[in-house]
């Protein structure tokens, strides 16, 4: 799936990327500031989440709570390498039935054994965005 979007279209973009998944491990590709947590935050939404989101950038993994359930959200950025995932329990997140939305996942891509969704945002002209979502096996 391909979708070319505005800021304005975000809340829509992220009701597609939940019909679209065949996972509940959304994997975000995409440069700084190409609006990876905006989209995040819209789809914790969209899933029903009534906290507050915000960028786990230095706690590293932020939960949020469903009526049925929670959505774990990774920043990965200042993860070194896949060692240091395991000192936060990555493989009980990644094990876990709950979504999982993760920013910089290159780290632990050597990690996932089951389906998830990899999703690439890029920026293009006219502050639009161009966004791949693709379902990996």
């Amino acid at each position: 799936m391909e979708i070319f979007y505005g800021l304005d279209d975000v809340e829509q973009v992220a009701r597609q990327i939940i019909k679209n998944s065949n996972s509940k491990t959304l994997l975000f590709y995409g440069d700084m500031g190409v609006g990876k947590t905006t989209l995040i935050k819209s789809i914790v939404e969209s899933l029903g989440s009534n906290n507050e989101v915000s960028s786990p950038t230095f706690s590293i993994v932020n939960e949020y709570n469903l009526s049925e359930g929670k959505i774990f959200h990774f920043d990965l950025y200042r993860i070194n390498d896949v060692e240091e995932t395991y000192n936060f329990g990555i493989e009980d997140y990644l094990d876990s039935d709950f979504w999982k939305l993760v920013e910089w996942p290159e780290i632990i891509e050597s990690l996932l054994i089951e389906t998830f969704t990899k999703i690439e945002i890029k920026l293009k002209k006219n502050n639009k965005r161009y966004l791949s979502l693709k379902n990996v096996n």
